[in-house]
């Protein structure tokens, strides 16, 4: 019998265990309140739209505090691969839309305290999540995440925790497998009417992979106070550093089903390498006018990267534009909510009206990745230009509840403007710019047929620009951007029913969403990737999420999702005949997430964790070999101890139980079709920590 079964026959015994078992009502928090969506603080079963929050508890309880992936897993609906590349971040989409990046994270709006993670354009960055300051991750899916303008196949929010209660400093110190090392100091609290949280952290691994070490260090601070009774502020910085973070590059199969550590020659011959510095400043404001509400956010920073690429030396594309990317980028921008209750419309309506500002600036170089014949290191100057991305969306939403009745409705009016001066000219000037413009409206209706079981039905329409990395390069061997490409356009339909029974909360839905000039890997040729549009696309799915409280010691958590995603027309590509049915490249067609906590005491807690995810196509002909299916299990354990003024704890995780050698994540469309990126196998992970409360 396969895993999937086996989780499927378990869930429900665990449910009718779980209902025999709360005679006693335990109350627990199954029904968290989130703002993205709905933009003000309102209960998720109350909302007619697929969102979930991730608690503090579940994001620290027995996990790592490094990756995103380490809590996302347990959301319906989402892929996320750890890559174990710290150089090119983790592979996160939703309901398909991400799954074709080759580096970061697109199309999905990233947000992190109200500060973009995203470009305009759509690219973004997990990695500057800091995952020991998080107070929740709210994930919103579906049509109502066009109201976040473009790029927003869905919408993921880290709210950081405000500095509440006694001041206190702790230090923390995580070791594992692989050469991984984690140490972290902290210090929070709140005096004279004044919170504040401070954090800093250093990674180490060497990697699983040959060739992939990396350190991380990160930092962050939060200062937050109420200037009076009617408004509060926040100040936040963070900001993250990888000097030399180690790139493995993918692998061929024949590769990796030889050494699954194994790397491809060209990172070793040419040291492929990438390095970050991200700093980033930003201020939320509330205010309070009556009933209305005013909220102004602001921010500013700067990222600098540099990465060595493989491209041989020779290749026309090293001499022209160079194996070496560098830039230096200046990102700010800023929103102005306005929230206000209409007093004198039947039942409770709120009118929000908002504009949202962003600009990111590039200072973008390219360099020969070698000097005379040495490799690997900066050579001669091959690109040079100011890439500069803006957007200026103004909407208007409306969230109305009357009586069983709640109507969630907006549109957003998108503009992205992409331009490019090019100040290398001995290639042709390739200077240009370009824009997009879309209106994406979005209706949701939730009806309650009891308190207990709400259904909803949603629709919303959306569009995905092209991203700077994917306009680079014209098609073929001329010089200068793409402009030709359009956006992508989506039109998206959700129905789902949200229940309640017990200390059991069950949320379901199907979804279609179909697709016009998909953006697709036009070709692939040294080391120069073009795009092109593809047509249509239609995705159709199932998703399913439970939480139960089975007991007092005992709880349990599914995510369930089942996904068709597909070519609808037939289209060329590099020569190729992509046809009508083909599945898309990097999208599961069931992924599966389980886990049942026990806490027997207070000062104990531990889990057991399943994941099962089906075979993943890696290119559009869907002829190469697909990346297997899997199956994996850990387990974590977390003990704590209470000692006057000081709280210790310890953690220990076993991830990979069974020691499952597989393919954790794809490139998809990769030139030199090494799509195949190998994931550990049997990890171990133990650390401790103290804290002092003054």
């Amino acid at each position: 019998m396969n895993t999937l079964s086996r989780f499927t026959l378990l869930l429900p015994g665990l449910l009718t265990l779980g209902n025999s078992a709360l005679a006693d009502d335990t109350a627990l928090v199954l029904d968290p309140s989130v703002v993205t969506g709905s933009r003000s603080a309102s209960p998720t079963f109350d909302l007619p739209y697929s969102v979930d929050s991730i608690s503090r508890e579940q994001i620290s309880d027995g996990q790592l505090g490094i990756n995103a992936s380490e809590a996302l897993s347990r959301v319906p609906g989402l892929v996320v691969q750890n890559r174990q590349n710290y150089a090119q971040d983790l592979q996160i989409s939703s309901r398909g839309f991400g799954a074709r990046s080759a580096f970061g994270v697109r199309g999905l709006k990233l947000i992190a305290d109200g500060i973009p993670a995203s470009t305009p354009d759509g690219q973004g960055q997990a990695a500057t999540f800091n995952l020991d300051t998080a107070e929740r991750i709210e994930v919103l899916r579906g049509p109502a995440a066009t109201l976040y303008g473009s790029n927003a196949g869905g919408v993921i929010q880290m709210f950081s925790r405000d500095g509440e209660g006694p001041p206190r400093i702790g230090a923390e110190t995580l070791v594992g497998s692989d050469g991984m090392s984690k140490n972290h100091l902290t210090a929070e609290g709140a005096a004279n009417g004044a919170g504040f949280v401070l954090d800093a952290s250093r990674m180490d691994t060497d990697g699983y992979r040959d060739h992939s070490s990396a350190r991380r260090d990160q930092t962050f601070a939060k200062l937050n106070f109420q200037p009076d009774d009617d408004s509060k502020l926040a100040l936040i910085y963070s900001s993250l550093e990888q000097n030399g973070t180690q790139d493995p590059l993918g692998q061929t199969w024949e590769a990796y089903k030889a050494d699954p550590r194994s790397v491809a020659p060209g990172a070793l011959t040419y040291n492929t390498r990438k390095s970050i510095d991200h700093q980033q400043l930003g201020t939320n404001y509330e205010r309070y006018f009556g009933d209305a509400t005013l909220q102004v956010n602001a921010y500013t920073g700067r990222r600098s990267v540099i990465q060595y690429l493989s491209i041989p030396k020779g290749t026309p594309s090293n001499e022209r534009g160079g194996g070496v990317v560098q830039f230096d980028r200046k990102f700010y921008g800023g929103s102005v909510h306005w929230m206000q209750p209409v007093e004198s419309a039947p039942g409770e309506l709120m009118i929000i009206t908002g504009l949202d500002f962003d600009q990111s600036e590039d200072s973008r170089h390219g360099y020969q990745n070698y000097s005379g014949t040495t490799l690997g290191v900066k050579g001669e100057l091959r690109r040079d230009e100011i890439d500069t991305a803006r957007s200026l969306d103004p909407y208007i939403q409306a969230n109305w509840a009357l009586g069983n009745w709640t109507l969630q409705a907006g549109v957003r009016h998108s503009t992205m403007e992409l331009d490019v001066d090019d100040q290398y000219l001995s290639n042709g000037d390739s200077s240009g710019s370009k824009t997009y413009q879309k209106n994406t409206p979005s209706m949701s209706v939730m009806y309650a047929f009891t308190p207990q079981l709400h259904g909803y039905v949603s629709a919303g329409k959306g569009f995905e620009t092209p991203t700077q990395a994917e306009l680079a390069y014209a098609p073929g061997s001329v010089e200068g951007f793409n402009f030709s490409l359009k956006p992508s356009e989506s039109t998206q339909y959700e129905m789902g029913l949200k229940a309640q029974v017990n200390n059991t909360r069950i949320n379901a839905a199907v979804f279609q969403i179909t697709t016009e000039d998909e953006l697709v890997v036009s070709q692939s040729l040294q080391g120069r990737t073009s795009y092109q549009n593809a047509g249509r696309t239609l995705r159709r799915g199932f998703e399913l999420g439970i939480e139960s409280q089975l007991s007092e010691q005992w709880s349990t958590n599914l995510a369930y999702t089942r996904l068709q995603a597909t070519y609808d027309s037939d289209f060329n590509n590099s020569g190729k005949a992509i046809e009508k049915g083909n599945y898309l490249p990097g999208v599961p067609q069931t992924t599966l997430f389980a886990e049942l906590n026990w806490k027997p005491r207070d000062w104990v807690s531990t889990a057991l964790e399943g994941m099962y995810r089906s075979k993943v196509y890696v290119e559009d002909t869907n002829n190469e070999r697909a990346a297997p299916a899997y199956s994996v299990f850990n387990w974590r354990a977390r003990f704590e101890q209470k000692v006057e003024h000081w709280t210790f704890h310890q953690t220990l995780r076993l991830d990979n139980l069974l020691d499952r050698q597989y393919v954790g994540s794809v490139i998809v469309g990769d030139s030199n079709n090494r799509y195949y990126e190998a994931a550990p196998g049997r990890s171990w992970y133990a650390g401790a920590g103290a804290e002092y409360t003054f």
